[in-house]
This record gives C-alpha cells, sequence and structure tokens, in this order.
C-alpha cells in the first residue's frame, strides 16, 4: 500500500478523531485525495500521506534537515528508551489505545512506543509544526499518522485519545484537557539542571546564561494546572558507542547559540557518554 494510501485509510477509518481546524465541525468524507469537513473545508493529502492543518505558514529554526537527520540517529540509539519504557510500562496493558504524540519530530517516539505495544491495535498520531520532521517520520513502515499542526489549535475532536505524550515539547494544557478522555493519561517530560550538562558545559563558559538550566518556570506551570500530578525523576548516563558525538551536538538546540569555536572544540574532543536527567509528570484523567 501506498504511504498516501494508507494515511487515507486511516483518516477514513478513524475520521471521528479529527476535526476541522478553520471551522470545528466534524470531519464528513474522504472525496478524491482530500478530507471534507461538514462545512466543505477541504484538506488534501501529501503524497507521503500526511495532512497540513496549518492555517498559516511558520518559520521555526526546528525545520532543519540536518537537526533532525541526527536526532533520529540519536533516538534510534536508544536516547530515550529508558524514559519511554518508564511511561509503556503506566499504560494499560489489556485494551487498545489512542495514542497522540505532540511535537512527536521525527517519529522516532511514537515508532518506540509501537514496538513496545506490538499487538495492542493501538491507533498512533503524531503532529509537529516542522514539515521537514513529519516528512521524515513518514519515512518508517509503522503503524502512525502523521500530520502538521498547531499546538493552540488541534485539528482533533474532544476527547479523542487515551494518551498524549509531550517529550520536550511546548504545551497547549486547555487543548490537552480538551483532548483528552476521561480516564486518560498526559505524560509530559522536561528535563532536569544535569540535562546534557557535559555538553552544555563545553560549549559555553560559566558566565553564559546558556551554561545552566533551571526548570522552575515550566515545572510551576504544570503544577498550576495540575497540581496532584505525579511527578518522577528519572536520571542516567548514555553511551554514545552506537551513535556519534557529532550527531549528538547537532540534535539539540543547545548548539545555536553556541560560538564557532567553541563548535569546533566540542567535535574535536568529543564525549563518550552524556547525562540524561529529566522529570516525568503524569496526570490521570479523572
Amino acid at each position: 500500500m501506498k504511504k498516501i494510501e494508507r494515511g487515507m485509510a486511516f483518516v477514513d477509518e478513524k475520521m471521528d478523531i479529527f476535526k476541522c481546524p478553520v471551522c470545528g465541525e466534524s470531519f464528513e468524507k474522504i472525496v478524491g485525495r482530500s478530507v471534507n469537513c461538514l462545512k466543505g473545508h477541504q484538506f488534501d493529502f501529501s503524497k507521503k500521506g500526511t495532512l497540513y492543518f496549518l492555517k498559516h505558514g511558520v518559520k521555526s529554526d526546528y525545520d532543519d534537515a540536518k537537526m533532525w537527520q541526527a536526532r533520529r540517529s540519536v533516538l534510534r540509539a536508544g536516547l530515550f528508551k529508558p524514559i519511554i519504557d518508564e511511561i509503556t510500562d503506566q499504560l494499560p496493558k489489556n485494551k487498545s489505545l489512542r495514542i497522540v504524540d505532540a511535537g512527536c519530530g521525527e517519529g522516532s517516539t511514537l515508532k518506540y512506543v509501537e514496538e513496545q505495544r506490538a499487538n495492542k491495535q493501538d491507533a498512533y498520531v503524531g503532529f509537529d509544526i516542522s514539515k521537514r520532521a513529519i516528512n521524515l517520520a513518514t519515512q518508517d513502515e509503522g503503524a502512525g499518522f502523521f500530520c502538521i499542526a498547531d499546538l493552540a489549535q488541534l485539528p482533533f475532536a474532544s476527547a479523542s485519545f487515551d494518551v498524549i505524550l509531550d517529550m520536550f515539547s511546548p504545551s497547549a494544557y486547555e487543548e490537552f484537557d480538551r483532548i483528552l478522555k476521561s480516564e486518560g493519561f498526559l505524560f509530559k517530560i522536561i528535563p532536569n539542571e544535569n540535562y546534557l550538562i557535559e555538553l552544555r558545559h563545553m560549549l559555553y563558559k560559566k558566565n553564559d546564561s546558556h551554561y545552566s538550566y533551571s526548570n522552575d518556570k515550566v515545572l510551576s506551570l504544570f503544577k498550576k494546572h495540575y497540581p496532584h500530578a505525579n511527578v518522577k525523576k528519572i536520571t542516567y548516563e548514555f553511551s554514545l558507542s552506537n551513535t556519534s558525538f557529532e550527531n549528538l551536538l547537532y540534535m539539540t538546540p543547545l548548539h545555536w547559540g553556541a560560538a564557532a569555536e567553541k563548535i569546533d572544540a566540542a567535535l574535536e574532543k568529543g564525549l563518550e557518554k552524556i547525562t540524561i536527567d529529566v522529570l516525568l509528570l503524569t496526570i490521570e484523567n479523572n
């Protein structure tokens, strides 16, 4: 089955997941290679089987082919495996789930969750504002459906997902609350102060604002919305033996503000391992 046919089949079978980002109405039917809402707004499937839901163009530093390729290499080597394993361990084992990855990037997280939950008949949706990332995500032969969408105005129906994954991405909590089912799960990952600290200290001087990191503002905002959330610290060292230090360097925005000579020096020196230090924030929608 071609990618466009696979994408169209997913939307046709699970049309109740979606809503029109223009008028808010439900999707009604697929005509030709487009899906129409009840008021006639039309969205065309790309050759890769994706849908473009943005109502206006978006410029983003994240729409960088080299960064996404580097990120795929490091994630496929297992950079976040212990984190995702912790998440999948918490998911119900006895029923099929509808799972959405908010800010899914090039799709590695969603693909790994699918592999961990083989034969569960789950439905997987990933969205991002980066067209390059979404196009890369479609290169996998997984079951996931991918689209380009605005976090602040999601093209999904209310109470349409059992699980929301948010790995290091921005959040729109009102929208998350709207699309999450009763008894559904929201998992948000945020970095701690020692996340990638070796790389941070290689690229910046002590008096630079990027030399250290605090998640106080992000954590406070999350707790404001979800005061009873579960907070779990996950810390480990990751060996770079199955990928390259260069990929690690270019997968993260840390290199954006670094001086060229610092980047060159870091590439020459390299690292054998890196610290992963995050918080897993979990809420169950009761």
